[in-house]
């Protein structure tokens, strides 16, 4: 996780203009129809989460305005997050989902999600979270262990670490229920998949081979409906057959 942050970091001027690559056009989609929208309370974090060293990390708000719309319309009400940081996305499900929904959120690093953790509380939402303070796979593992977690769960968001990605979409497929979603997070990884490996910027070029793994690994899995998009940093939803 922290050699991730630390190449995303390397990363940040690609990653700030966004996958349009011009600061203006991407500038004029947030203000135009998404910070319009965005609670006070995500304002707030991603304000907070902008003094942080590693703020790259941070979900991108039209990311998250993404993720607010698929999770209204498939109702979710009980969801998975594997890499939480300061918390944006979790706190925009928390705030999503119903009154008695529930977020299994998994993350090493509780420190960084104790920065949003104020923020959290006084949006009211903190009842609706689980925080497991762990490695993903072995967490996951652990749910799997209780048949009641099985075909259980209605959403996952997947922001941690991308040598994983695999794994982690074998675990949550046995936990999604059927017509479930999945969100795996940095999947066009700055526009580096597409570009010659000989001209990616150094600091991301340790994350891109996983990242174009994981593409063709959705691509050929039959058990999942896929869409891979240019928002944020490239977002593929999976939607479990």
């Amino acid at each position: 996780m922290e050699a991730e942050a630390e190449a995303e970091a390397k990363a940040g001027s690609l990653m700030d203009i966004g996958l349009l690559r011009n600061y203006d056009l991407y500038q004029y989609l947030l203000e135009t129809s998404v910070y319009p929208h965005e609670a006070d309370s995500l304002k707030e974090l991603r304000a907070l989460t902008s003094t942080h060293p590693m703020a790259v990390m941070g979900t991108n708000p039209d990311s998250g305005q993404l993720m607010g719309l698929l999770l209204k319309l498939i109702n979710a009400k009980r969801t998975i997050e594997i890499g939480v940081f300061t918390g944006y996305s979790l706190l925009l499900t928390a705030l999503t989902i119903p009154e008695d929904g529930k977020i299994t959120a998994i993350d090493p690093d509780r420190s960084s999600y104790e920065i949003g953790l104020p923020i959290i509380k006084k949006a009211g939402v903190e009842h609706k979270i689980d925080f497991v303070e762990a490695e993903a796979l072995p967490a996951l593992e652990k749910l799997l262990e209780d048949h009641d977690n099985h075909d259980a769960f209605d959403f996952a968001f997947v922001d941690a670490d991308k040598h994983n990605y695999v794994s982690y979409h074998e675990k949550l497929l046995g936990l999604l229920k059927p017509g479930g979603m999945v969100i795996y997070d940095n999947t066009l990884w700055a526009g580096t998949v597409a570009m010659p490996e000989d001209s990616v910027p150094p600091g991301l070029l340790p994350f891109r081979k996983p990242v174009i793994e994981l593409n063709k690994y959705l691509t050929a899995d039959t058990r999942v409906q896929i869409c891979q998009i240019p928002v944020g940093d490239g977002m593929t939803i999976c939607r479990r057959l």
